[in-house]
Parts: C-alpha cells; structure tokens; sequence
C-alpha cells in the first residue's frame, strides 16, 4: 500500500510539473476597478477658500483638492470626478454657473455609482443674507439685543420651506435619473453658530447675543429641508448636527469646522476648514458604509 501511495504522489507531482512548464497557471484575478464617483454641490462641498486651489477648476468655483470629496475618493479608492463650485444653487445642477462651466448634472451617466452633495444654502441667497443681515443688524445695536429676529422674523425659514425644500428635492430626483445605478448621498450643514450666545464670539461672528437661536434655527430649519428632501427621492441624508456640534465658528482655531467671518484662516469666511472638511468625509464614509 505505501508503495502504491508513493507513485501516486510521484505521478501527480510529474502532472503538475508539466503544467506548469507549458505555463498553464491559474488566471490571476483582475484587480477590482474603483468606483466611478461624482461630487456635485456648492461651496462646502467645494471648500471654497482651503488651499490649494484644485487647478482643474475654474478659479470663480474656488475648488480646493482638500475638500470633503477629494479626502473620500482617496480613503475608498474611488475614481474620481469633481465639479462642486463655490456659490453653486439647485439651478445650477442643469445649467452653466459660470462661463465655461458645464452644468453639473452633465458629469453624472449610467456608469456613475457613488453621488454627493451639499445644494440649497445659497437658494434664496439664505446664508449671505442671513449672515450679512444679522451682522448688520448686530454692529449696529452693538451686540445687544435680538435686532435681527425682530426685523426679519420668518422670513428666511418661509423662503426654506417654500422654495428651497422643492429645489432640493427636484435636484436629488434629476440627479438619480441621470444616473440611476448610483447612491445618493446629501450632507447637511455643519454649524456655524452654537446653540447658545458665547463670550468672545461677537468678535469673531458679529451676530447681536439675542440673535444667536435665531440663525442658528434658520440652519436647523435648512438642514430640515434637506434632510426631507433626501427621505423622498431614496436619497441618504448625512446628518451632521451631532458630530459638528462644538465645532462651529466661534470655537478656537483648532477646533472649528467652520471659520468664523473675522479673524479665520480660510480666505472665504463662514465656510468648513480643512478639519472640518476631512471630518465631512469620515462622517460620509460611515454614513454609505463605505468603510
């Protein structure tokens, strides 16, 4: 019996050696390809004001290759295609923002799997004028009081509600149909004012300490929307009001997500940092299960 095992053991030994001779291995396996990943939005989706500047963009979008999108396709190995521009509105998803740049819904296709965004901020003009009108109105009662809620009341939170919202939404819904194979991720906001006025802040966020709640409602209200949005059309909604609280403009510079509109270090203020950007990405990350 020992004998018979042996040839056996020499007969398979000579098979696979003349396999291998004449090179007829084992196929080796193709190396998975990465994944075909669009970001759109606006300039928190860009990091309009970290650099460096990506030099493939059009230097009115402000685009950094720092942003949130950028950190993402690095971490996951995706394949890449960028066209967030800053001071981009739903509108721009389906037509040109600026002379020479395509609308951004042109960059999705059947091949597209992964989308992302932040859209609706700058609907309306809700967070210049929010942070414009309440400056204003802060510098000019010195801090005190609550100036801006008693002038504007509503007005922002009805505009969210009345236009913004279905913007959002019709944005979300053209977005998978151009590209139907894909996951659609939308981010919210991260905070730009605390929950609560902070000592130091006006100097910092010019906004009276009465007014504090209020835009920091108008963001929630936003948020809201788009978070409404997303439920509706299949989307997923990256909800970032947890993770970034504590992290707004009025926190010091190394901890803010949010540079403040004096004294920060972006060169556009009241927009996400560099930390804050790579924490948008972690978040988006673990959101997709992408991890």
């Amino acid at each position: 019996m020992a004998i018979r095992a042996f040839r056996k053991q020499l007969a398979a030994l000579a098979v696979t050696t003349a396999v291998a001779g004449l090179g007829l291995t084992a196929p080796a396996q193709a190396a998975p390809q990465p994944l075909p990943y669009v970001a759109l939005g606006d300039s928190y989706s860009a990091a309009s004001g970290v650099l460096p500047l990506d030099p493939t963009a059009s230097l009115l979008c402000a685009r950094s290759t720092a942003n949130y999108p950028h950190v993402m396709a690095e971490r996951i190995g995706a394949a890449l295609k960028d066209v967030t521009c800053g001071g981009a509105q739903t509108k721009d998803f389906a037509g040109s923002q600026y002379p020479g740049v395509a609308p951004q819904l042109d960059a999705l296709s059947a091949d597209t799997r992964l989308v992302t965004m932040t859209i609706g901020g700058n609907d309306n003009s809700t967070f210049i004028n929010t942070i414009l009108a309440c400056a204003t109105a802060g510098i000019a009662s010195a801090g005190q009081g609550h100036p801006c809620t008693s002038l504007y009341g509503d007005k922002f939170t009805d505009d969210i509600d009345t236009k913004t919202y279905p913007a959002v939404k019709a944005a979300l819904q053209a977005a998978r149909n151009k590209a139907p194979g894909a996951r659609v991720a939308i981010l919210g906001y991260p905070w730009i004012m605390p929950a609560k006025a902070q000592a130091g802040c006006f100097l910092k966020m010019p906004i009276a300490s009465g007014d504090v709640p209020y835009v920091r409602d108008i963001q929630i209200h936003l948020n809201r929307a788009v978070e409404r949005a997303a439920a509706e059309t299949g989307a997923t909604y990256v909800d970032l009001s947890r993770a970034s609280e504590g992290h707004d403009a009025c926190q010091s510079s190394g901890t803010r997500w949010v540079e403040p509109a004096l004294f920060g270090t972006n060169f556009v203020p009241v927009h996400p940092n560099a930390r804050g950007e790579a924490a948008m990405a972690d978040l988006t990350i673990g959101a997709l299960g992408l991890g």
